[in-house]
């Protein structure tokens, strides 16, 4: 199902069909880097984390980790999305993208139009997300979506801290 679009992208549902993306995706470099590793090694276990992640987050709350295609061909290219985790008060924007599709703009493209959909369609007042003080391009793109640096916490259970930021929504973002 699309949920919404931009100039050069489509942001949908995850489904199944998607498991051979997503297991690509979660095993890239960057994405164990910075996100960590899921353990996601074959497509069953893929379309497990399709069904117990974004789409379970879906139907609970309305929103999750959209997969991001071209809309000309509707290659899939990353995810993005708001997450709610049950450890932190607010949805949290995240997104990924394949290595080759990383630098051309994609990440904020797509960012700013779920910011956008956040503020008018899901009618959210605020917005988090949570990085790294080593993954400066993400740091760097919060910024420049508009977030600011808010304090540094330690999740449940992980032992580095991260950078919290924080972005009062109105609608027109």
């Amino acid at each position: 199902m699309v949920i919404l679009q931009t100039n050069r992208l489509t942001l949908s549902t995850l489904s199944m069909e998607d498991a051979p993306f997503i297991l690509e995706l979660l095993n890239t470099p960057n994405w164990l880097r910075y996100i960590g590793d899921r353990g996601i090694f074959s497509l069953e276990r893929a379309e497990d984390y399709i069904q117990q992640g974004p789409q379970k987050s879906y139907a609970q709350f309305g929103f999750g980790l959209w997969r991001v295609a071209r809309t000309e061909d509707t290659l899939p290219l990353g995810v993005c999305g708001l997450l709610k985790r049950d450890t932190l008060d607010e949805p949290d924007i995240g997104f990924a993208f394949l290595p080759k599709y990383e630098g051309q703009g994609l990440a904020f493209e797509s960012s700013h139009a779920v910011l956008n959909y956040a503020a008018t369609t899901l009618q959210l007042k605020r917005i988090i997300a949570i990085t790294t003080e080593e993954n400066q391009r993400s740091l760097n793109l919060l910024n420049r979506l508009g977030l600011s640096f808010e304090k540094m916490i330690t999740l449940p259970g992980q032992l580095q801290e991260f950078i919290l930021l924080g972005k009062n929504l109105s609608v027109g973002e």
